[in-house]
C-alpha cells in the first residue's frame, strides 16, 4: 500500500514497485465484493464451520462476555476507546471469519470445531480467541494502531461486511467503522477522493508495478487494476494463498515474468537469475522475518 500511494506522488524515484496484498477501497460506501468474496472463498465445508461458529459466540454471548470480563479484568484491559466490553466482544466475533482467511489456509480448517451447536464454551472462546483475539479490541490492543485507523477513517476506507447467516437479534452494532476504533478526542472526517486519485493514477500511469494477491485473501476482494495507459505493470493473483501471498507463490508462468520484469526494472541481466548478485554483504540478522499477526481490519 505504502509503495504504491508513494509511487503515485514521487514516480521517478523507484525503479519499480512490488506491492503484495495492498487492498483498493476506491468508493467507501460500496463493499458488496467482500460479501460475495466470502460466498465463494475455500469450500462450503469450510465456510460453513466458520460462519457456525462465529453465529455460536454470537448466541452464547452471556456466558462468554463473563468470560471475557474475567479475562481483562486479570490483565488489565480496558475499553474506553470502544465504548464497552459488548461492542468490542462483538467487533472480535465478528472478525473472526475475515480473521481466518487473512492469516489461515483452506488446510486448516480441520483446526475448525466440526460441531459449533456442541462445542463447550471454551471450545468456541479458544477458536475465536486463537483467530481474531479478544485482546484487540481494549484500549491496550487499540492503542498501538491509532495511525492506521485514523488513516482508514479519513482517506483509505475499510470494509463493511454483512452477516445473512447470523440472525438480527444477535447482531448489536455490525461491522463497526475506523471512527470507532479512534479516541473520540481525535476529529475524523473522511476524504473521498483520496483513493480516488490514487485509483485513478494506476489505472492510467502505473509504470514498473506489479500487484500480487493471495486468492484466499479477503482484502483482494478490491483490488488495484491495471488500464491501457498503464506500461509494464501486472496484477497477480497466488493460488490458494492468503495475506502472505507473494512472488514465489504465483504459479509457474507468472512467476518467471514476474521475476524477469523485477530484475529488468533494476538492470540485472534477465538470461538468468544466477546473475541477480546482492549489491551488499549478506546479513542473517536482516534475513530473519518475525511472524506477526495483525488485526484482521489492518491489511
Amino acid at each position: 500500500m505504502t509503495a504504491t500511494y508513494f509511487e503515485r506522488f514521487y514516480p521517478r524515484d523507484m525503479d519499480g514497485v512490488v506491492a503484495y496484498v495492498a487492498p483498493n477501497d476506491v468508493v467507501n460506501n460500496e463493499d458488496s465484493a467482500y460479501d460475495r468474496f466470502f460466498t465463494k472463498v475455500g469450500t462450503k465445508e469450510c465456510r460453513d464451520r466458520l460462519d457456525a461458529v462465529q453465529r455460536e459466540a454470537l448466541v452464547r454471548r452471556g456466558p462468554l462476555e463473563k468470560k471475557y470480563a474475567a479475562y481483562a479484568a486479570d490483565n488489565g484491559y480496558t475499553f474506553t476507546t470502544v465504548g464497552s466490553l459488548d461492542k468490542a466482544f462483538e467487533a472480535v466475533v465478528l472478525d473472526y471469519v475475515w480473521g481466518f482467511w487473512q492469516y489461515s489456509l483452506l488446510s486448516d480448517c480441520d483446526t475448525i470445531p466440526a460441531d459449533a451447536a456442541t462445542a463447550t464454551d471454551d471450545e468456541i472462546w479458544t477458536s475465536v480467541d486463537t483467530i481474531s483475539g479478544f485482546s484487540f479490541y481494549t484500549d491496550q490492543g487499540l492503542a498501538p494502531y491509532t495511525p492506521y485507523y485514523y488513516q482508514a477513517g479519513t482517506q483509505l476506507g475499510a470494509p463493511t461486511i454483512h452477516f445473512p447467516y447470523i440472525e438480527k437479534k444477535y447482531l448489536r452494532y455490525g461491522y463497526q467503522p475506523p471512527r470507532d476504533f479512534v479516541p473520540r478526542a481525535i476529529p475524523m472526517r473522511f476524504q473521498p477522493q483520496a483513493m480516488r486519485d490514487v485509483d485513478s493514477w494506476v489505472r492510467h500511469h502505473a509504470d514498473h508495478m506489479l500487484f500480487v494477491y493471495g486468492e484466499n485473501d479477503p482484502w483482494g476482494a478490491e483490488r488495484f487494476a491495471v488500464g491501457k495507459g498503464a506500461k509494464d505493470s501486472y496484477v497477480f493473483t497466488a493460488p490458494g494463498l492468503n495475506h502472505g501471498a507473494n512472488v514465489a507463490g504465483l504459479s509457474a508462468d507468472q512467476k518467471a515474468l514476474a521475476t524477469a520484469r523485477i530484475l529488468a526494472w533494476v538492470g540485472v541481466p534477465a538470461t538468468t537469475t544466477a546473475q541477480a548478485r546482492p549489491l551488499a554483504p549478506y546479513d542473517a540478522t536482516l534475513d530473519r522475518q518475525d511472524v506477526r499477526r495483525e488485526p484482521t481490519l489492518r491489511p
